[in-house]
């Protein structure tokens, strides 16, 4: 993944982070207050209803909801019908327990350990509520009941009262409705603070009844709603409007870092004198090319140094080596030198050719590296030219009791014959080298999509032992071989291969090895085909 999208995945993650807080947190404190709200409704609506219900006294009359006097609205009380009018949005119930005041209640509550005294307390309770019950938008039928729980809980409160989400079963409606609701336990009958309240509505002065308010959270639910949405639809609006923006800034951002890097991609060892441009936006960026331009000067003259030596060097071993080699021909031919010594004379020639060899192969390595290799480039007639290696190499393919085959299309190419030549021999001589019966020369032209060039491919393939896979791109490096002794023995220096790759770069292709061990070798080479004409055999020279 591009350093671009991690940035732009981390914003972006950063944002629904935020957002994803923000929305919550949001949608918690609209719920409290909106619940803190409704809180407060109700207990302005018990306030009036206890005040009501002690003012007009209609305690014993409250019997509600209205459909048991539906169908004969003349016996509906006034005072029941008032009491509707004027708490019409909410649902309250009346219970009585007027055999216990708030102490009683609770020290039998304490006293209460055992499941049967429990047991015994809470039905006397139920039974003391069932019987003197009165609601009012509550369906008669599915009162508004505590549990066990809910109800000690009320009892054991310091202040009476209890705020629940409870469903409540409304008149005509088919399923309960989510309330919430209020329950006070409370002395009723003593009328609300500072206020007196002449004779006992609820049959006595000092008993306790449970006063139930209750109001729809379905207005909550459908604001909590609302806002859900619209923090869902700002979620991802913003996640794709900063995700985008974040994508569209990164890009900006990094656009110096890839100048920075196309650059560096262009220079090479034949390039070093280029430099990454700087881009002047005082950040890391700029460092960095700053850096990169530093190193490059340091690879240059480093390689710069590298180059004169090899060459220099190599001018300078090619007089005296020459110098050996030809005093000891000129022993062997003008002198009459003992068996024992004529052997010498012969070692001392070989491996100063074999020297010579060496220093001309340094030579060549150090004008490519420099960027002088200089190539005369012509038409290459294909088949022609890998027939006219073939033939050349016979005799040698011969005394091995190696078959030199030639096969492939007719195509034609531009590049330094002479120098090609000596890739393909190289090549050949590595799969005589390594003990091939059978040895390979093919030509055809190739498509490749990604960059559009016509190309041709030369390749050359034996029936050898094959190279591991490890070291199929070590060969190419200096000096590298696979057998030291056999390699020394016919007089390798492990310098082919590096000049090979370094014709077929200068001429702008590809040189790669393909093997598999106890299957054989093939060695490709890919061209650039170039600006030739149509030609036939007989134009090639």
């Amino acid at each position: 993944m591009t350093l671009r999208w991690r940035l732009t995945l981390f914003y972006t993650a950063l944002l629904a982070l935020l957002l994803t807080t923000v929305g919550v947190t949001t949608l918690y404190l609209m719920r409290s207050s909106l619940i803190a709200g409704l809180d407060n409704d109700l207990r302005g609506t018990y306030t009036q209803f206890t005040s009501y219900v002690q003012s007009t006294r209609v305690s014993d009359q409250l019997s509600l909801p209205l459909d048991a006097n539906r169908n004969e609205p003349d016996q509906v009380p006034d005072a029941l019908m008032l009491a509707r009018y004027q708490f019409p949005n909410s649902s309250l119930a009346l219970e009585q327990i007027d055999v216990y005041d708030r102490q009683t209640l609770l020290d039998s509550l304490e006293r209460a350990r055992t499941p049967e005294d429990r047991e015994a307390l809470f039905g006397t309770l139920r039974a003391l509520r069932d019987a003197s019950r009165r609601s009012l938008g509550v369906d008669t039928e599915k009162p508004i009941a505590l549990s066990e729980a809910e109800l000690a809980a009320l009892i054991r409160s310091s202040g009476g009262q209890l705020f629940l989400n409870h469903p409540v079963q409304e008149p005509y409606r088919p399923a309960p409705t989510l309330m919430r609701l209020m329950v006070v336990l409370t002395p009723l009958s003593q009328g609300l603070p500072g206020q007196e309240v002449p004779g006992s509505l609820l049959g006595t002065s000092d008993g306790l009844s449970i006063v139930y308010v209750a109001r729809s959270l379905t207005t909550v639910e459908d604001t909590l709603l609302k806002l859900r949405n619209v923090i869902l639809l700002l979620f991802v609006v913003g996640l794709l409007t900063a995700g985008s923006g974040a994508y569209v800034l990164a890009g900006q951002a990094l656009q110096p870092l890839r100048r920075v890097q196309r650059a560096a991609e262009r220079i090479g060892g034949q390039t070093l004198t280029e430099r990454v441009p700087v881009p002047q936006t005082g950040d890391e960026v700029e460092s960095l090319a700053t850096a990169l331009n530093a190193m490059l000067g340091r690879l240059e003259d480093s390689f710069d140094a590298q180059r004169r030596f090899t060459s220099d060097a190599s001018h300078e071993l090619r007089t005296p080596v020459t110098a050996i080699s030809g005093h000891a021909g000129y022993l062997l031919r003008r002198t009459n030198p003992n068996e024992q010594q004529r052997e010498s004379l012969r070692i001392i020639q070989s491996e100063s050719e074999r020297l010579t060899n060496l220093i001309a192969s340094l030579l060549q390595l150090a004008r490519s590296d420099s960027g002088a290799l200089v190539l005369t480039r012509e038409p290459i007639f294909a088949p022609l030219f890998l027939t006219e290696i073939t033939r050349e190499l016979a005799p040698l393919a011969q005394a091995q009791h190696t078959t030199l085959n030639t096969t492939g299309q007719d195509v034609t190419f531009e590049g330094d014959p002479d120098r090609l030549k000596q890739v393909i021999i190289n090549l050949v001589s590595n799969a005589l080298k390594a003990g091939a019966q059978t040895v390979t020369l093919d030509s055809r032209p190739v498509d490749r999509p990604a960059t559009g060039i016509p190309t041709v491919r030369l390749s050359v393939q034996d029936d050898g032992p094959g190279i591991p896979q490890g070291q199929l791109e070590r060969l190419f490096d200096r000096f590298y071989r696979l057998e030291d002794s056999r390699s020394r023995d016919q007089g390798g220096a492990g310098l082919g291969l590096s000049i090979a790759r370094g014709i077929v770069d200068a001429h702008g292709g590809r040189i790669w090895l393909e093997s598999e061990v106890g299957r054989g070798t093939t060695a490709f080479v890919d061209l650039p085909v170039g600006n030739v004409p149509v030609l036939d055999e007989e134009d090639v020279p």
